[in-house]
């Protein structure tokens, strides 16, 4: 397509919508910043339907300097990048999305995850945290749980946030609140960990299942 060709009918903020999950394969990974704007400048411009000319008139800038923009051939000045924030109309940290290079990842090979020692450990209860991220991203706990011996005792589990489960391997009734659930390989359980929740009746051993709490914004352990 051709870069004055204007694209119609599709609103700034849903492609804003758009670019907050899902990038280009070609968006840099690094810490170049021009390319980054250019990336989100590009694209933001292209959302409004307006060609790069017309985008231009409407910053304030020449078509020439916008141009350059966009194609990462030349450093903004705080002032542009204001006026270009202005005239696309989103924030100026969106033209600055995916500029950050550092960011956390956790890898774990199968069956390496740290042991959790919980309730129900002592009757055979193995709990196998996956993975957790530091800081303002430590909201997301995933646990491998396996379930090998039948008790009638079984922990019940409170806490804040939401709780999915994922069932793997064996069939279990598992309670939540006063409703009871019977989970087979492929089902799944979503749940307000703010309720009374665990399992009720193991109907066949081995169990394996997957949980992954996610705690409010300002959870403490």
């Amino acid at each position: 397509m051709p870069e004055d060709d204007p694209i119609t009918d599709h609103p700034s903020q849903q492609i804003l919508d758009a670019v907050e999950r899902e990038v280009p394969q070609d968006t840099p990974t690094g810490p170049d910043l021009e390319r980054v704007i250019a990336k989100q400048a590009r694209a933001l411009r292209r959302a409004t339907g307006l060609s790069v000319g017309d985008m231009a008139i409407k910053v304030g800038i020449s078509k020439a300097m916008l141009s350059k923009i966009e194609n990462a051939q030349t450093s903004c000045s705080l002032n542009t990048l204001a006026r270009l924030a202005a005239g696309l109309d989103v924030p100026v940290t969106s033209l600055f999305r995916g500029a950050d290079s550092e960011r956390d990842a956790v890898y774990v090979e199968a069956g390496h995850g740290a042991t959790i020692v919980g309730r129900g450990t002592r009757i055979g209860h193995h709990y196998e945290l996956l993975g957790a991220l530091r800081g303002q991203h430590k909201r997301l706990e995933p646990v491998l749980v396996t379930l090998t011996n039948a008790s009638e005792v079984f922990p019940l589990f409170q806490h804040a946030g939401t709780e999915l489960l994922y069932m793997l391997e064996g069939v279990m009734v598992y309670g939540h609140g006063e409703s009871e659930y019977t989970l087979r390989p492929g089902d799944s359980l979503l749940l307000d960990g703010e309720g009374l929740h665990g399992p009720h009746d193991l109907v066949r051993l081995p169990i394996k299942f997957l949980a992954v709490t996610a705690y409010p914004d300002h959870h403490e352990d």
